[in-house]
């Protein structure tokens, strides 16, 4: 007779399981739909990152270019379907504007990345001790 108490104890003790379970449950649906959405926002933002890197690369080479040209050399600067002419200078300022704009927006990109990929690897963390607790 000494049994039933435990066997009515672990019944109640499975009985307030139930709604924590559905909870985790619900919990970690959330998790891989978030993890799902993080790990695009990583590779989009990778992929920006790796488009800006080409256009650094593209405006570093057209400076080091022109940086040997006479202060007086006139050049055509592409714009949209026509060509302007213009100073050395003006398209050299133009040029280093480009860049800095550039350099701004990949350490911004690589900020998100980062703030993003350490969500990720919260959400890691979390999912690891959900299934740690499932197991006992």
């Amino acid at each position: 007779m000494s049994s039933t108490p435990l066997l009515a104890e672990k019944k109640k003790r499975r009985m307030m399981a139930a709604p924590v379970d559905l909870e985790l449950k619900k919990a970690f649906s959330e998790l891989q739909v978030k993890m799902i959405d993080t790990q695009q926002k990583v590779k989009l933002a990778d992929l920006q990152i790796e488009q800006l890197g080409r256009v650094q690369k593209h405006t570093k080479l057209t400076q080091a270019e022109i940086s040997t040209l006479p202060a007086n050399t006139r050049l055509y600067e592409g714009v949209g379907r026509m060509f302007v002419l213009q100073s050395k200078e003006e398209i050299d300022d133009l040029l280093t504007d480009k860049q800095k704009t550039v350099d701004d927006k990949i350490k911004e990109l690589e900020k998100k990345v980062y703030l993003e990929r350490s969500v990720k690897e919260a959400e890691d963390n979390i999912r690891e001790m959900l299934l740690s607790r499932r197991a006992h």
